[in-house]
């Protein structure tokens, strides 16, 4: 197997991410606008992606966004990344964002995602990933979970797609 391909671990490609929210961030209740933290999410998530796969990685999908708790102007936002699992040109990757109160010394949970990113190289085209190597019980856990979420994104794949071919072809809501 080419070094490049050879199996990395989780703990070489987490990535962290912190921000200080300020009011062009929040939206008229001063709380961050839900767009701004996708795009956070989205950011730390393509930075473990693509330390893993040593190349430019794209989003392909993100599911399950749960928005738990508000996030306020003022506050730290912490989040973290860890490739879930690979797969030939995918990998999953779990992003889990944080408030930390840094008076208290607290974190409090606001956010969590799995997004997927697929490996490209310099001409555009999917490239083959390494494989990760879980070494925790959290880590392996994951990644057994990631496996049961791909083969529900492809169930819904496939019902979109019929779903697409019975459309009409106006454009409404």
């Amino acid at each position: 197997m080419s070094e490049a391909l050879q199996a990395r671990p989780v703990c070489e490609s987490q990535s962290e991410r912190s921000e200080i929210i300020f009011p062009g961030d929040s939206n008229a209740l001063g709380s961050l606008f839900g767009g701004r933290l996708m795009q956070f999410i989205d950011l730390v998530g393509a930075m473990a992606a693509s330390r893993h796969a040593r190349t430019y990685t794209v989003t392909a999908s993100m599911d399950h966004l749960d928005f738990v708790s508000p996030v306020k102007v003022g506050e730290l936002l912490i989040l973290k990344a860890s490739v879930n699992r690979v797969f030939k040109t995918s990998l999953e990757v779990g992003v889990k964002a944080m408030v930390e109160d840094v008076r208290q010394r607290k974190l409090r949970h606001v956010s969590s995602a799995y997004l997927t990113f697929v490996a490209i190289d310099s001409n555009g085209q999917r490239m083959e990933v390494p494989q990760v190597i879980p070494e925790t019980g959290h880590q392996k856990r994951r990644f057994d979970d990631a496996l049961r979420r791909r083969e529900m994104r492809a169930e819904e794949t496939v019902r979109k797609k019929e779903l697409r071919a019975m459309a009409t072809p106006e454009w409404h809501v």
